[in-house]
């Protein structure tokens, strides 16, 4: 058995961002398919056994699970010494993105892909606010990817991983990726860092589009 093991579903950027930390930080790990798109997470037997909050990505090490993505992100850098930041002051900066990308660079553009890319639900007002939220979303992390290569210092750390976990789905949800140039230049970046791998090159599951 590998030394950790990643309870994940391809088709979840959430999993992809941990599933990416662990080949990048060269660890030795397994994936372990839940089928999230059958609802699975959803079951009593998930919830009692593997995370009472119902939701994947997990992480499994020495007996231990770990939910969350960014804290799961954050224990990973600190355990391996990789990509955690350099001092006290990049470590923060980390932080800040991590949170802004749960709060708002994820979160929106993960719904707005749910509804319009998944689902293929028609446009409406509420998938309309989401895609709105999420181009502003998108139109600061370009801004600030201007004048960097990567969102903190000069070299990758966990917060790229964290904001890269959907920018290589390619379903159709109404956002300009076009419109963005410093995030396909920075999404080229990390594409090119030795290791890296796709979503359905790290994990099983359910196709993304």
């Amino acid at each position: 058995m590998a030394e950790f093991r990643l309870h994940c579903d391809a088709i979840s950027g959430n999993c992809y961002k941990v599933a990416l930390a662990l080949r990048l930080m060269g660890c030795d790990w397994e994936p372990v398919f839940v089928d999230y798109m059958a609802g699975a997470t959803r079951q009593d037997g998930f919830r009692d056994r593997i995370n009472e909050l119902g939701e994947i990505p997990v992480l499994e090490h020495a007996g231990r699970l770990r939910t969350q993505s960014g804290a799961i992100l954050t224990w990973l850098a600190a355990r391996t010494g990789k990509f955690g930041g350099r001092n006290e002051d990049e470590r923060y900066e980390i932080l800040r993105w991590i949170l802004f990308d749960n709060h708002k660079f994820t979160s929106y553009y993960a719904t707005l892909r749910f509804f319009i890319g998944i689902q293929k639900t028609a446009p409406n007002a509420a998938t309309e606010f989401l895609r709105g939220r999420a181009a502003a979303a998108y139109g600061i992390v370009d801004k600030h990817l201007a004048t960097r290569p990567f969102l903190v210092g000069d070299a990758p750390t966990i917060a790229d991983f964290s904001l890269a976990g959907y920018v290589y789905y390619t379903e159709e949800t109404g956002i300009d990726r076009a419109a963005f140039p410093h995030i396909q230049a920075w999404r080229e970046r990390i594409k090119a860092l030795p290791g890296w791998g796709g979503p359905l090159d790290l994990m099983p599951g359910t196709k993304p589009a």
